[in-house]
């Protein structure tokens, strides 16, 4: 286990992050339908956490992040480690991959704490309380 701690950004803090760090990794972890049909931030790789048909956590998660960071985190004397920013919907899912990374070595994990959609509102509707969307930030769909 590691005693590094997932640290939570706002969906502003991410995006700033990404702005000033070039080598940020925004890395949406929800489904293949939810990148693809609500929608994704601009930029963003998909790599989910638990995808259909079986619902199951992807047993190749860490190695596809792993791959995506060159094989490593690309760490530098200099600059540290490459933040790696997970996304999904409302922030709940980011929080166990995000673990998962670090478990498995990963330095500089980030969340996004109200993901892509936020939480539910009072009428069970997403993108009203928070979320990257909500908050305007740069996002396309297919």
């Amino acid at each position: 286990m590691s005693d590094q701690k997932l640290q939570n950004l706002t969906p502003q803090q991410a995006w700033q992050m990404i702005q000033d760090d070039s080598r940020s990794v925004l890395v949406d972890i929800r489904s293949t339908m939810e990148f693809l049909f609500v929608g994704h931030p601009k930029g963003a790789v998909h790599v989910p956490w638990i995808d259909e048909p079986e619902w199951t956590v992807n047993p190749h998660f860490v190695t596809e992040i792993r791959k995506l960071l060159l094989g490593g985190s690309i760490c530098t004397i200099d600059e540290g480690c490459a933040p790696v920013i997970l996304i999904c919907r409302s922030g709940k899912r980011s929080l166990e991959a995000g673990k998962a990374l670090l478990d498995a070595g990963f330095f500089r994990v980030f969340h996004i704490d109200e993901g892509f959609e936020g939480d539910l509102d009072e009428d069970h509707q997403r993108s009203t309380l928070g979320g990257w969307r909500f908050h305007g930030l740069p996002w396309e769909q297919c």
